[in-house]
């Protein structure tokens, strides 16, 4: 069941609340295809959420009706999905970057080696962006692996930390407050606003983390002049 939400005069919401996350993740995703291929007059951005679709258009060019009635059909439409890029991240599990690794191994009952080899065994695949340029929830995570966000969020979180949050992984392009579990850290740059795009991930993205030693991702960060 999709619900169309007005979001002042310039924006509606369409949110799919009623089936699982991944359908209504394709749905969003398949008329954000639509959208790219053939964008109706007036509109001038969207934004994928977990089981929404945000679009930002002109009032007095967008014609919201007929594309409400046109979205219905372009939710099923699952061909117009592109085939997401791959992507392998390095990661350095444990240790100073992966603080609360031993913590949540503890608590499965397994090694801190063990749950880094679930991790990077799973493949991902990149649901949605936000609360920060390049950051990607990414879903596929082993269920036994999910970790609730902490109580009070950490002042400062240093970039490329690997996270849980809930049911989500994923990687902090940048140093900021944070509530997600740490369980190593990345030399990959998530986002750089030199680049095009400047985020390295996008919907429908599949990613595998890869794990590394220490020494490989300290000479890593270095060569891509990367420090803190």
């Amino acid at each position: 069941m999709r619900v169309v939400r007005p979001v002042g005069e310039g924006a509606v919401l369409l949110e799919w609340t009623s089936v699982p996350e991944a359908l209504a993740g394709r749905k969003a995703r398949a008329v954000a295809a639509h959208l790219e291929s053939r964008p109706p007059g007036g509109v001038r951005e969207w934004t994928l959420g977990a089981r929404s679709l945000l679009v930002v258009f002109e009032p007095e060019r967008f014609d919201e009706p007929a594309f409400v009635s046109a979205a219905a059909s372009w939710e099923n439409d699952f061909a117009a999905i592109a085939e997401g890029a791959r992507h392998e991240i390095p990661v350095c599990y444990g240790g100073a970057g992966g603080i609360d690794l031993e913590e949540l191994a503890a608590e499965r009952g397994i090694s801190p080696e063990a749950f880094a080899q679930m991790h990077s065994a799973a493949e991902y695949r990149v649901a949605f962006l936000g609360f920060a340029p390049g950051f990607a929830y990414l879903t596929g995570l082993p269920a036994p692996l999910a970790a609730a966000r902490l109580a009070t969020p950490r002042v400062h979180v240093p970039w490329g930390s690997v996270a849980i949050g809930g049911p989500y992984t994923g990687v902090y392009p940048d140093a900021g407050p944070g509530g997600w579990r740490l369980i190593g850290r990345s030399p990959s740059a998530l986002f750089d606003a030199r680049r095009r795009p400047p985020a390295l991930l996008s919907p429908g993205d599949r990613v595998r983390f890869v794990p590394i030693e220490e020494w490989k991702f300290a000479a890593l960060a270095a060569s891509r002049g990367l420090r803190g």
